[in-house]
């Protein structure tokens, strides 16, 4: 069954109560796709990667090494291999005890690692609601078309009831003769 595309204006003041010049443009674009029954869900991941900058991609990376098992493991290796070396030399340690080297190096790991993570962060929010974004036109879409589903149903059960309302009127006039 071929169905020519309906007016999207139409479609706007039939299920949301408004003039599509009056939606906001995702609820617009909503109406459009459903109006040219076409897709309107799109791979956000995709859309997002694309727009992602050297710089972005390298502190994801390093947001994900920094938060991962082999990292810790790694990292708490390192602060104890340099602990026990700095320990057994004694008077001969390149860091003795208290370690102050060792201080300095990790408050400068976290000076750095702190806003890389937060960067990785910021651009996981945008993603998200990119991505809410996307599943409010999805739902709103399959909201529209359930609705047109159901009226369509609801228009052949009562062309059915009448149908069958004048098969039983036929029926009883011919019992009749």
């Amino acid at each position: 069954m071929n169905h020519a595309p309906l007016d999207a204006d139409h479609v706007s003041r039939r299920w949301l109560g408004k003039a599509s010049h009056d939606l906001p443009e995702n609820e617009a674009s909503v109406v459009r796709s459903a109006a040219e029954r076409r897709p309107i869900s799109e791979d956000i991941n995709e859309t997002f990667d694309d727009k992602q900058t050297f710089g972005d991609r390298l502190a994801d990376r390093v947001a994900t090494f920094g938060g991962s098992w082999t990292f810790l493991i790694a990292f708490g290796a390192f602060l104890a291999v340099w602990t026990v070396l700095n320990l057994v030399l004694g008077r001969d340690a390149f860091d003795p005890y208290p370690f102050i080297f060792l201080n300095l190096m990790l408050s400068m790991v976290a000076a750095a690692q702190a806003p890389i993570i937060m960067m990785s962060q910021n651009r996981q929010a945008a993603k998200d609601r990119l991505d809410a974004g996307n599943d409010y036109q999805v739902n709103l879409k399959a909201e529209i078309e359930i609705m047109a589903l159901l009226e369509k149903v609801e228009t052949l059960t009562a062309r059915q009831q009448e149908q069958t309302d004048l098969i039983q009127q036929l029926l009883a006039q011919k019992e009749a003769r």
